[in-house]
């Protein structure tokens, strides 16, 4: 499904950053509120669909195992990913495809002493959550080791779903590795060994860095490409981290990027509804 009538598919912004602004308290889990606040997220989630968007995530991203663990929800597992499904299928008509996010767990089993089969079984529940909840694909994303990568990958193609496989590039020259080393070209053969429908990029170093990502990955797969950029490097301003990137210069970037022939843009930190709607504008009616 990478793309729809031959087009571009634009995807939906930040769900961490956007609901930070909305109020979330520092050092809180922005899938809590799932089930604290869903009204508020299904709010962000129909804001993103009045925007225009094509596809749209769920505020599933950190709600693996692993991660609640850490904030004391794991007892929610079932129903933070179950919940923020229903939340964002809620806000999508028929023509918006609902992309569950699988983010990493923190833990690093290229170079930790961790249980690569729990690690996959906790991947594999979160996918099946998703999927039971209705999803219509799943994206693995903000992926910096590529054992972990793998894991999550293998979990998801398992529900039959088409799977989005994004790394995370913002180290070395170039800014094409990920900070444990991956190049573009590993993840793009790891996404097409594993059977994953698109592969791609999103957060890191900003989307002035992504026309490298993109080309080494054209040159490296056929399968569609998804990028979803931060907006701009982020800054810390009296204690807070902010985005400064302008709309306007975030779009030129985007264009470099739709004319390399990317099939799916979107953006992630920094990035909200606004954003989204104006690549829909810019990117809809050229």
């Amino acid at each position: 499904m990478a793309e729809k009538n031959g087009k571009l598919l634009i995807a939906d912004g930040a769900w961490g950053t956007e609901i930070q602004r909305r109020g979330l308290p520092p050092g809180s889990l922005p899938e809590s509120w799932n089930l604290t606040r869903p009204a508020e997220v299904e709010n962000l989630a129909r804001l993103y669909v009045q925007a225009g968007c094509d596809i749209l995530l769920t505020n599933t991203f950190g709600a693996n195992p692993f991660v609640l663990g850490r904030y004391g929800l794991g007892d929610r597992f079932e129903d933070i990913n179950r919940k923020g499904a229903a939340l964002s299928k809620a806000a999508a008509p028929e023509n918006v495809k609902v992309f569950g996010s699988i983010g990493p767990t923190g833990l690093l089993p290229s170079v930790e002493d961790v249980d690569e089969k729990e690690l996959y079984e906790g991947f594999l529940k979160q996918a099946r959550f998703l999927a039971e909840g209705g999803v219509d694909g799943l994206v693995v994303e903000t992926m910096s080791d590529i054992v972990e990568f793998k894991l999550a990958l293998q979990a998801a193609v398992q529900t039959g779903l088409p799977v989005c496989g994004c790394m995370t590039f913002d180290s070395g020259p170039g800014k094409v590795h990920t900070m444990m080393g991956v190049s573009v070209e590993e993840a793009a053969q790891a996404a097409e060994e594993i059977g994953a429908s698109m592969v791609g990029a999103n957060c890191g170093a900003g989307i002035e860095h992504y026309r490298d990502v993109v080309q080494k990955y054209q040159a490296a797969t056929k399968l569609p490409i998804w990028v979803k950029p931060n907006a701009g490097i982020p800054e810390l301003h009296s204690g807070t981290i902010a985005y400064a990137m302008q709309p306007e210069t975030f779009v030129r970037y985007t264009r470099q990027l739709v004319d390399l022939g990317v099939h799916v843009i979107g953006g992630c930190c920094g990035t909200g509804p606004d954003l989204i709607r104006l690549l829909v504008r810019t990117f809809k009616a050229s």
